[in-house]
């Protein structure tokens, strides 16, 4: 059935917006990192939970400065971090450590450097100014704000906010099951014993990574042969028990093509197989009842860029995350790059300040340039290149 292609923007919002929200799942905080937040994380209690002294040096109360200075104040006591510090006494000062608490009856901290000691007397030159170096409870957040909102994609630091509000656990998104079948009697695993024609599976193990690391617990399905019974039989299988099936290969149009031949087989609507973009122009999408199904091209370069490009801000879409698609970024080309218009091109490069050097070879299955690039440079459908100097945008590939 022939079907015309669709553009880079309208198959990557199709593919966003089918994103089903998937259930949420309670964890211990310390599991959180890279998990999409499914609920606002409100402060249990207030942060800072006290007024504290964010300097060493001296708490007092700026009352015991009468007249002109110098002034010598005896030394009472002292607060340091972890135990309650006994009220100041009138016209005295109190030794204070950083992160202790303010005594009751202080309003201002002198750091230590601006204080005189001798003995049990200190010397001031100077009035503190009110508040001086003292960080208010509450200042950061008060108890019951919202320390991170929902759809949040927790970062370490986050978590250390989420550990200072005082939470415990967190309420997140389920991770999406990923079943990645890979197609073709050419490949055998990485490291294995190599045989006349076959080649090593690279896009298994990289497309593995990639879900995992936006937040995906993905599996690696027995790899298939180039038959229609074999390939139909590992679909049923694939399908069963995952939430996003992602195929590798055998979706263009060859006579060794076989998977949405497959497809149809088993009973999967498919939205649409063709995209506007190089490389990735044999992309697949549909679905299997509950089950997403993204059908990858074959060739290496191909089949990752177009998982980075539209499979995971589709993970990422599923697990609620507010920002599922990457940020873009704007560069100067090193140098002259053109293209034959009618797709958008995504070329591999590399950022040096505000200068973006394209990799010199750019094609399908050049897995060295994907891996040394660290930025994709995006040339509109209609665009026949960009000259040396010209803005183009990009997006970082660490950022996908």
């Amino acid at each position: 059935m022939a079907q015309p292609m669709i553009s880079f923007p309208e198959a990557l919002q199709r593919i966003v917006e089918s994103a089903p929200i998937l259930a949420s799942e309670r964890l211990a905080l310390g599991l959180g990192v890279g998990r999409v937040l499914a609920e606002d994380l409100m402060a249990n209690a207030a942060l800072p939970g006290f007024d504290y002294s964010a300097m060493d040096g001296y708490a007092v109360a700026r009352s015991a400065f009468a007249g002109t200075g110098p002034w010598s104040l005896p030394v009472s006591g002292e607060s340091r971090a972890g135990a309650l510090a006994a009220p100041l006494a009138a016209g005295a000062t109190c030794r204070i450590f950083t992160g202790a608490p303010i005594p009751e009856g202080a309003d201002a901290v002198v750091m230590q450097e601006d204080v005189t000691r001798v003995g049990d007397e200190a010397s001031f030159a100077r009035v503190p100014e009110l508040g001086a170096h003292i960080r208010r409870r509450g200042e950061d957040l008060a108890e019951g704000a919202v320390a991170l909102a929902k759809g949040t994609r927790l970062t370490p630091f986050q978590i250390g906010l989420a550990a200072a509000a005082d939470r415990g656990e967190l309420l997140v998104a389920r991770r999406p099951r990923v079943t990645i079948l890979c197609t073709g009697e050419e490949l055998r695993s990485p490291g294995s014993p190599a045989t006349p024609g076959t080649i090593p599976d690279s896009n298994g193990p990289s497309l593995f990574a990639l879900a995992a690391a936006c937040g995906a617990q993905p599996v690696l399905a027995p790899r298939i042969g180039d038959t229609l019974e074999a390939t139909e039989a590992a679909l049923r299988a694939a399908l069963r028990g995952c939430d996003v099936l992602l195929t590798v290969g055998g979706v263009s149009v060859g006579e060794h093509d076989l998977v949405r031949a497959a497809l149809e087989r088993v009973g999967a609507e498919l939205e649409f197989w063709k995209v506007q973009i190089r490389p990735g122009k044999p992309l697949a999408f549909g679905r299997h009842g509950e089950t997403l199904i993204l059908g990858l091209p074959g060739n290496p370069v191909s089949a990752q860029l177009t998982f980075a490009l539209f499979g995971v801000p589709l993970l990422r879409a599923m697990q609620g995350d507010r920002t599922p698609l990457p940020p873009r970024g704007r560069a100067k080309l090193a140098h002259a790059l053109t293209q034959k218009p009618g797709r958008t091109g995504f070329y591999r490069a590399r950022l040096e300040g505000e200068l973006a050097i394209t990799a010199t070879n750019q094609a399908s299955g050049s897995a060295v340039s994907l891996a040394h690039a660290d930025a994709l440079l995006i040339l509109p459908a209609d665009s026949t290149g960009l000259a040396a100097g010209d803005s183009v945008e990009y997006i970082r590939l660490a950022e996908l």
